[in-house]
């Protein structure tokens, strides 16, 4: 049943507040540091998964935030995404683009095997201690 002039959205929905949003935004941020600072420890030669990434940094179930944390880093950063991969050591990138392409070679670069869009397990790191 729809009732006229009524968001039944709004009435489900606790009220944004300026507080909360501004301490939501700050806990977003603290988030991304926390990815950023874990892709930028993990070792040459080395690859981990999204989702032991999001656990390292204390975000245990949100890989995909990771992915999202990837996308919207500073250059300045110079993180090491390429050492970032799905689970099973697939590169999560398409065959033929250009960042699968672009994943694979630097991981190459750095000794790691990889064949068939996925890494060789021993490259694999759970990122435990980090």
């Amino acid at each position: 049943m729809r009732h006229r002039g009524t968001n039944l959205n709004a009435l489900f929905r606790p009220p944004v507040t300026g507080t909360s949003h501004r301490r939501r935004a700050a806990e977003g941020e603290r988030a991304l540091d926390a990815i950023w600072q874990v892709v930028g420890a993990i070792p040459r030669g080395r690859v981990s998964t999204y989702g032991a990434v999001a656990r390292a940094a204390a975000l245990p179930g949100r890989a995909r935030q990771v992915g999202y944390a990837l996308r919207t880093a500073p250059a300045e950063l110079n993180l090491p995404w390429h050492r970032v991969v799905g689970a099973g050591g697939r590169i999560v990138f398409p065959r033929s683009s250009r960042q699968h392409l672009e994943q694979a070679r630097r991981l190459r670069a750095e000794g790691v095997r990889v064949r068939a869009g996925r890494v060789a397990a021993a490259a694999l790191t759970d990122l435990e201690g980090l």
